[in-house]
């Protein structure tokens, strides 16, 4: 095995980036680190062009250090992308054409690149990142690739060939079968002699994707089919071939940030815990890892090293362990040849910029830091963490969304509070692609206090127009369990019922939902078919308004259970200016309420907003002062979102139910419909078949992820409406029934 080299000299400090650009450095004579190194500077070329392979976050963020070292920087965008932030970020920007699958055609971007003499290529994570063939054809083509070299690529991008290579190097693997034969019982039989449960994987495999558990052997057949179906959607030809490995019940995930450059130098930035996941997919990233004795991290961080020393690595990369909680062992899993999405906490712990180690190390230059300094900046820079701000819906079973940012407001950055995003108010996130909108970085001087600062930054996120996690990541910041770093990869089904406890919604929420809407009269109106205002509530005597609002419930319970939903009513009553009487009943019938009176109460309008959509008010109850802003739905105006004490609520404003026949928005027909863009992969019934309340319907695919849309309803199939590769919008009717009386049902998991 060959040494791992050290550097002996400190390069200066290099600051790690934020949400804004840092002035401007110009990338030239590089400063050797190494007194027994000659700083050969013929073996060093700077790159001046680059041209990014990717879009979204990780496009701006790679353009942000680019253009700090003086890179001319070009991106790329498909046409759905055109007025895309990334698109925008950079005064060259070139046109991939419709195709949404632009970003991973390889030979159109080198001859883009080759067209406008770029010299070098960036290719973020995801794509063509993990690519060797694409690597090698930069590199045929005069175009350096900033990640490591194809061969490498290659002996780690194959999950089964990198198993042998790390057994032979000394690196624990979990057992398992990694061979050529791929028949279903060839396969089915190798998992029944490691033993059930299972873990079935593709050996391309990487975000979680044809990946499946195995329990037991009666669901072995269906699994592989399901995992092999969506690793060929995801990774293409070969991605089908699966690696059978022995399930650890208890895993955690932990990985370690190495980077290695071309003169066999290569370090360990620390270690981070990636083990809170969905759906094999990370949420939450944090370093150093909790509850992590110091001789493991240290075998951890060596085991790493050797790893990517085995394959002659060079660039960032990151090497993946799974920890055993039961027997405190840990195994190689695989290594990521790119940049991570999580590599911001590395860089918060470290204080170093790793794109920029990357444009350096792809220059030829040596590392800049050795192990010994990199370990003491870790102990002076304390915890940090990152949370994935996911377009999705966690109480739908983490069910991906798209749609209209009508609404943003971010937290404030500083040192410690970082924001990587690809996204601004007014942009669409498209279900054509990956929906993570942005991460949020903090950084404490110890895990406690960096969890604190997480949780107090995301209550200053606001978002309305598609659901997000973020309501979801503030609980899991005061999951105790979490605080005491008792995580693993099963931990949001082990903590569920606490996860997704529903919510108390407070008096005054509704309250200021009220006199919200009452100030908004004055700067716009809500009509119905005939000019009369809708959504005020009646006019009553003394200058009052009534109004209700029915709770929004999106839980996989309330779509079993027969229990109503929650409406509540409200009567404001303006005794002056600037002053109110607010009556709350929590209640459908108020004739037997017990209502809330809030009387001579204070609230008057903040700060001017210029969207007609949305208000903002601060009002004196009694015991606080409560500072509210409600945004309303511009396509659907009952729809409300309140944002009060870092909380979000989301209410539906209840029309009186003679409008809704006199419009007929009641549907007659029986249906599920899509819930947003999806491709049809399987149904799940027949015409004709009697099917039970939540029994599975259709299975559908978006934004790259398999869905099973289930029944609402007890009932008999009518109409199957579309049949396997259909491409359907949202809304779109899937499955009728023969009941005439129920309702259309955004289905899901």
């Amino acid at each position: 095995m060959r040494s791992l080299k050290r550097n002996s000299h400190r390069l200066r400090a290099i600051r790690p980036p934020t949400s804004f650009p840092a002035p401007p450095r110009i990338f030239s004579a590089p400063i050797s680190t190494h007194p027994s190194a000659s700083n050969d500077v013929t073996s060093i070329t700077p790159i001046k062009s680059l041209l990014i392979a990717n879009r979204g976050e990780i496009a701006l963020r790679i353009a942000r250090t680019a253009s700090s070292m003086g890179i001319r920087t070009t991106t790329l965008y498909t046409d759905i992308d055109a007025s895309s932030q990334h698109a925008k970020c950079t005064p060259n920007s070139l046109a991939l054409g419709p195709n949404t699958k632009g970003y991973l055609n390889g030979p159109q971007i080198i001859e883009l690149a080759k067209k406008h003499g770029i010299e070098a290529l960036h290719p973020g994570y995801g794509f063509l990142s993990e690519n060797p063939t694409f690597a090698q054809a930069c590199e045929d083509a005069g175009i350096v690739f900033v990640g490591p070299p194809p061969k490498a690529m290659l002996d780690m991008g194959d999950k089964a060939r990198s198993k042998i290579i790390m057994n032979a190097a000394g690196v624990p693997c979990v057992p398992g079968y990694h061979g050529p034969e791929q028949s279903v019982e060839e396969l089915r039989g190798h998992a029944r002699e490691i033993g059930y449960p299972v873990l079935l994987k593709s050996v391309k495999g990487g975000g979680g994707k044809g990946m499946r558990i195995v329990l037991k052997d009666e669901e072995f057949e269906a699994q592989i089919a399901s995992a092999r179906q969506e690793a060929r959607a995801s990774f293409g030809d070969g991605g089908e071939v699966m690696l059978v490995e022995k399930y650890v019940v208890r895993p955690r995930h932990v990985e370690v940030q190495v980077f290695a450059d071309r003169y066999g130098n290569c370090v360990a930035l620390g270690e981070r815990d990636c083990s809170v996941q969905r759906r094999h997919q990370k949420i939450l990233e944090e370093s150093p890892a909790p509850v992590l004795d110091d001789a493991t991290r240290h075998d951890l961080w060596d085991k790493a090293r050797k790893a990517a020393l085995a394959v002659d690595y060079v660039g960032a990369g990151t090497v993946e362990f799974i920890l055993d909680k039961d027997t405190g062992k840990f195994y190689f899993m695989e290594m990521n040849t790119r940049l991570q999405v999580e590599h911001p906490v590395s860089e918060m712990v470290t204080g170093t910029d790793l794109v920029e180690w990357q444009f350096r190390v792809a220059a030829g230059e040596r590392l800049p830091l050795t192990q010994d300094e990199i370990e003491a900046r870790i102990h002076e820079r304390g915890a940090a963490i990152e949370a994935r701000i996911y377009a999705e819906n966690p109480d739908k079973g983490f069910f991906p969304d798209s749609g209209k940012l009508v609404h943003l407001i971010t937290p404030k950055v500083s040192e410690d509070i970082r924001i990587d995003a690809g996204f601004v108010e007014g942009d669409t996130v498209s279900e054509a692609y990956d929906g993570m909108i942005a991460k949020l970085i903090v950084r404490g001087r110890d895990r406690e206090t960096a969890i604190r600062k997480l949780e107090l930054a995301l209550q200053e996120y606001e978002v309305v127009g598609l659901s997000t996690n973020i309501e979801f990541l503030k609980r899991l910041c005061r999951s105790q369990a979490f605080v005491e770093g008792d995580v693993e990869t099963g931990f949001i089904e082990k903590w569920k019922d606490e996860l997704f406890e529903r919510k108390h919604i407070s008096d005054e929420v509704f309250a200021q939902t009220a006199l919200g809407l009452l100030t908004s009269q004055t700067k716009k109106t809500t009509s119905g078919p005939h000019g009369e205002t809708l959504g005020f509530g009646e006019a009553a005597a003394q200058g009052s308004r009534k109004f209700a609002f029915q709770v929004k419930r999106d839980d996989a319970a309330a779509e079993t259970s027969d229990e109503a939903p929650e409406v509540v009513q409200v009567e404001v009553t303006q005794r002056g200016h600037s002053l109110y009487n607010v009556s709350v009943s929590r209640s459908t019938d108020a004739s037997t309420a017990s209502p809330v009176v809030y009387e001579n109460i204070i609230s008057q309008p903040g700060s001017a907003v210029a969207a007609s959509h949305k208000s903002q008010l601060t009002t004196f109850f009694p015991r606080a002062r409560i500072e509210t802003t409600l945004v309303q739905d511009p396509g659907a105006p009952e729809k409300l979102a309140v944002f009060q004490l870092g909380e979000k609520t989301e209410l539906t404003l209840v029309q009186p139910g003679w409008f809704e026949k006199a419009l007929g928005l009641k549907e007659a027909a029986a249906s599920v419909v899509a819930p947003m863009p999806c491709k049809i992969l399987r149904n799940e019934v027949s015409e004709g078949q009697e099917v039970e309340k939540g029994a599975p319907l259709v299975v559908i695919e978006s934004m790259k992820m398999e869905t099973v849309i289930r029944s609402p309803q007890k009932g008999t199939v009518k109409k199957l409406a579309h049949k396997e590769g259909d491409i359907c919008k949202a809304g779109t009717v899937l499955v009728l029934f023969e009941d005439p009386d129920a309702t259309p049902v955004a289905g899901s998991e």
